[in-house]
């Protein structure tokens, strides 16, 4: 008791002690806004190009034909959501603070994705400035009927006020999609449309039980009609599901719930147990998407929960489930679930993962239970055997040499930017990134351009001219969250450059390393590679080859485990207007 109780004080003490830097940030950011009119113009930090490879030992095995290789999204490619429009599946998944906001994905056989496009993609329909980073687009539904494509979200902590759940449209799923149309009714998280055979359509969501929560966790299912022409809810709601599976073992978290139709039940399947470890997918059927429905006697349908701790390459908190029947009538599931190290680790966030449903009895099987999610598994018969698309999962080299016309879909801003200050024009074949005052320790929009890391070895390098002048640091950053991040850096020190390696473990960040630099010829290259749980960083200039300023840093720090939230760790260049001799 004694221990848990000192480990209270030091968790209050250590937010106590991240909140006293925050304010200090805050009040040096608007000292810095305040005194800007008298700031010489800052000329932007120009890259040359930016390099990311990945090489994980579960992928390195060769695919016999026919199959294909988990997670089909690798990285941070959470809460997945799939429907298929004739030969076509796509999804969407969370992005939470990053923006554009919810990624759209296509595909012909559910492997081989591409992106298309962003649901959210201006940013003057959500309002993201001060979320923090877990917070935001959560768990995006699309859903497709009669011509029109809709997606309906909950966006936390910011939006119809102060937060809320919305709908959008479009024609066409790479875009462009109209402005949210607020759900005010709607008190509850994750909803999802459910279009019937007879023209009705279904808005369904995760809320509290009437009365309030009796435990903490405990939800409700509510469903509740829906207007496609006026995207309205329509009638009153009625609550389907009380808890979860078995009330009287208090479940908690029954979120993320779908409805689907399959020979001549209505299906009501959720993820239940909460994101983690303990994350699973249950399923109820009934013959009125009202209910009343039972539960399946063999629930979960999927789970990673139970599994042997010391097994190698684990997959854990498997959960989050979307069900879709392909053109030639089997039955798919994409779902999230993490890669981990160490048991409980996963710097790659929770990924979007494909698998075969059986049917049973007339239930569906995602998984037996007691099975390891597969890295390898057989494909759909419909498979595509030649794909030339960039990969978004196995072992593969990535480079941007910033000569198109406009950003690569893969880079991701963090909150929505306020001001134009990434640019592929000022110098063609460059990235030229403004430098702003907001950090990544802020709750703002820093000059900071990140893609996600896919896997858990790999290596993410750059090149860029020196800062001109004093006051700017600029390199590149591994970026958990607002307090979990590494910054590896340059900045000026006279004629000097100084080399610094900053990092945040919990706040307030710190120089962990560094080192002076003679002027340099040519161009800077900064290099960052990690190993699991471990990271180095080096640095090298003009053609001379790459020198460790430090190896062996904690990269547990940028696990989701540790951070907490639920985002995983992205990758790439950052810029910043530093007080005078930065911070030490």
């Amino acid at each position: 008791m004694h221990a848990k109780n000192q480990a209270g004080r030091t968790r209050r003490l250590g937010r106590a002690r991240r909140a006293f830097w925050r304010a200090c940030v805050v009040l040096g950011a608007a000292l810095l806004s305040a005194s800007a009119c008298a700031r010489p113009a800052v000329p932007p930090v120009l890259y040359d190009w930016f390099a990311y490879d990945g090489h994980d030992a579960e992928f390195s095995p060769s695919l016999p034909p026919g199959d294909y290789r988990n997670p089909v999204l690798a990285g941070f490619h959470p809460d997945p959501s799939v429907v298929r429009v004739g030969d076509r599946f796509y999804l969407v998944n969370s992005s939470f603070a990053y923006f554009p906001g919810i990624p759209v994905f296509e595909s012909r056989d559910l492997v081989h994705w591409r992106q298309i496009g962003d649901v959210i993609e201006r940013p003057s329909e959500l309002p993201y400035d001060g979320l923090g980073v877990s917070q935001g687009v959560f768990a995006p539904d699309i859903s497709y009927h009669a011509g029109v494509f809709y997606v309906v979200n909950t966006f936390v902590g910011g939006g119809h006020g102060g937060g809320g759940s919305y709908v959008v449209t479009a024609r066409d799923p790479a875009g462009p999609w109209s402005d949210p149309v607020w759900l005010p009714s709607v008190d509850g998280i994750d909803p999802s449309l459910f279009f019937d055979a007879d023209g009705k359509a279904y808005l369904l969501y995760s809320g509290e039980p009437p009365g309030g929560s009796r435990y903490a966790g405990q939800r409700a299912l509510w469903l509740q009609r829906f207007d496609p022409a006026t995207l309205r809810l329509v009638g009153p709601r009625k609550m389907v599901l009380y808890g979860g599976v078995d009330p009287a073992a208090r479940p908690v978290w029954a979120e993320g719930p779908h409805l689907f139709r399959h020979a001549g039940w209505y299906f009501l399947s959720f993820a239940q147990g909460g994101t983690g470890l303990q994350h699973s997918q249950m399923v109820l059927r009934g013959r009125s998407p009202w209910g009343p429905f039972q539960a399946d006697p063999e629930n979960p349908i999927l789970t990673q929960r139970g599994l042997p701790a010391g097994r190698a390459q684990p997959v854990i908190n498997a959960g989050h489930a979307d069900l879709v029947e392909a053109a030639d009538g089997s039955w798919w599931a994409v779902f999230l679930a993490s890669r981990a190290y160490d048991g409980v680790h996963y710097n790659t966030g929770r990924e979007t993962f494909l698998l075969r449903v059986r049917w049973k009895d007339g239930w569906p099987v995602i998984l037996p239970h007691g099975e390891a999610v597969p890295f390898i598994a057989a494909g759909p018969a419909f498979m595509e055997r030649e794909v030339t698309q960039a990969p978004l999962s196995g072992n593969f080299d990535w480079r941007d040499d910033f000569d198109e016309s406009r950003l690569r879909r893969a880079w991701l801003y963090l909150r929505a930017p306020t001001r134009a200050w990434a640019s592929l024009a000022v110098k063609p074949g460059w990235l030229a990134i403004d430098p702003s005052t907001a950090g990544l320790d802020s709750t703002h929009n820093p000059s900071f351009l990140a893609r996600r890391q896919q896997h858990l070895v790999f290596t993410a390098s750059t090149a860029l001219e020196p800062p001109a002048q004093p006051g700017v640091d600029a390199g590149i950053a591994l970026f958990q969250d607002d307090s979990h991040w590494y910054f590896l850096g340059f900045r000026r020190r006279g004629e000097a450059l100084e080399l610094f390696l900053e990092e945040d473990a919990g706040g307030p960040p710190r120089v962990v390393a560094h080192a002076r630099l003679a002027p340099p010829r040519g161009e800077l290259r900064l290099k960052i590679a990690g190993d699991r749980g471990s990271v180095a960083f080096a640095y090298a200039s003009g053609q001379g080859g790459w020198r460790w300023l430090k190896r062996g840093a904690d990269a547990t720090i940028l696990s989701t485990d540790v951070a907490g939230g639920f985002v995983g760790t992205v990758v790439g260049p950052y810029a910043r207007l530093s007080p005078a001799g930065g911070r030490d």
